[in-house]
């Protein structure tokens, strides 16, 4: 059977999974499985993307201990990696005698990208736009009345000229402040809106009207200090001046090495977008964003840790964030909506400023497991229970499959299918 299918998107759901089913031969105990849809009903869900037939699950789980700027907060976080959320649990357990978090954010500024090409002049074209930046950022707003009446819309315009293997090119930037949105929709539509005018102002052709992910405008930052003896308490048998000095270290491994670095800001990410995705909002666009942005001045770490005039652990963290608690997945997805009631956030700037704190956390814990007793030996402990379940244990045989394995330091899948066995024989 091809792959080649005419109109499959105008087919009924129970046509595409038959479909389906002849393609990959698929068993009625797997179709039965595309059936289950969770909380999100199949009808929500063909709304929200094409072709579809079926919903995909990941746990979701909730991160404790969290204190952000003063108040206690549960995180929400989607994730299927083991050891996350309980890392960033104890991360912020950690650090609550000294307050918790400290976040703080910028304006929800989101750039649209005008790109102007074959100019005869870009750096007169470049004069006329700013000439006329007023009259531009005008007809911008006028796209969206409700957006303009609520504070925001088009704010400034930008523009510089850049060399390319095509020329040189007229880069425009409309700045817009898109309040509690993400901001792609009404940002492109702005872009595209102007863009007929700087073709007549220009005498240039107009490509790409685009938002960019590289939301420089739009930061969080958070903070957090770790007491020395706090850190002493948490690790026995190491002293909490070694253990600050030890993540202080493996920081600035992360500083001077590009290839530790871009582990070091994955550990970031792995809250930031366990967070994002419980939320409905974009987690590629914030990847994007965050690693463009860890690469403006070289490929840097998203954190930086030093010593206080006590001697305890202070780290901090600056991200882009573009992300909303209004329209896209955020409304539709009854989860999502779950998801940020639980977080309790009234504003876009409020959740970018707690996902600034998961990923402080969340690199904090992964550095002082690093510079300390090593990675594997926690998240061993919490993968065991996957191992025992790839290897053919149900119900409570995964729970002891997984306490002998940690028991004995041998956390493998032939391992678990000896103690499986065993405990079968016993029975």
């Amino acid at each position: 059977m091809k792959s080649d299918i005419s109109g499959f998107y105008k087919k009924p759901i129970e046509e595409r999974i038959e479909i389906l089913k002849n393609f990959a031969s698929l068993t009625e105990e797997e179709i039965e499985l595309l059936k289950k849809t969770g909380a999100l009903d199949i009808e929500t869900a063909e709304r929200m993307i094409e072709n579809v037939v079926s919903c995909f699950s990941l746990p979701l789980g909730i991160a404790t201990n969290f204190l952000i700027n003063g108040k206690d907060r549960l995180i929400p976080m989607v994730i299927e990696e083991p050891s996350v959320v309980a890392a960033a649990s104890n991360a912020a357990k950690l650090c609550r005698d000294t307050g918790g978090f400290k976040t703080s954010s910028t304006e929800p500024i989101m750039i649209g990208q005008i790109q102007v090409s074959r100019l005869k002049d870009p750096e007169l074209a470049k004069q006329k736009i700013l000439e006329h930046k007023n009259e531009l950022i005008n007809l911008a707003n006028s796209q969206d009345s409700v957006l303009i009446s609520l504070g925001g819309g088009a704010k400034d315009i930008e523009a510089r000229v850049i060399e390319t293997k095509k020329g040189k090119m007229l880069i425009i930037h409309l700045l817009v402040n898109v309040l509690d949105a993400m901001g792609a929709n009404v940002v492109n539509t702005m872009a595209e809106s102007i863009s007929p005018r700087i073709e007549e102002l220009t005498g240039g052709k107009v490509l790409l009207r685009i938002i960019s992910n590289l939301a420089v405008y739009r930061l969080a930052k958070a903070e957090a200090v770790w007491k020395k003896e706090t850190l002493e308490k948490s690790l026995k048998g190491m002293e909490g001046e070694d253990i600050v000095e030890r993540i202080i270290e493996a920081y600035v491994f992360a500083d001077a090495d590009p290839y530790r670095c871009a582990t070091h800001n994955k550990g970031v990410m792995n809250g930031i977008d366990a967070v994002t995705i419980a939320t409905g909002n974009d987690f590629r666009a914030i990847e994007a964003g965050a690693h463009s942005y860890a690469s403006l001045k070289g490929y840097k770490p998203l954190t930086w840790y030093e010593k206080n005039e006590n001697g305890d652990l202070v780290g901090r963290i600056e991200i882009p964030v573009a992300v909303g608690i209004v329209g896209g997945s955020t409304r539709t997805n009854p989860l999502a909506k779950l998801c940020i009631k639980i977080l309790g956030v009234k504003t876009a700037r409020e959740l970018g400023e707690v996902l600034a704190a998961v990923g402080l956390a969340q690199n904090f814990a992964a550095l002082r497991a690093l510079a300390t007793e090593g990675i594997q030996k926690g998240h061993m402990k919490l993968h065991a229970k996957n191992i025992a379940v790839t290897a053919g244990a149900t119900g409570e045989l995964i729970d002891k499959v997984a306490e002998q394995m940690v028991k004995e330091g041998n956390i493998r899948v032939n391992r678990a299918k000896e103690i499986l066995e065993e405990i079968k024989k016993q029975n």
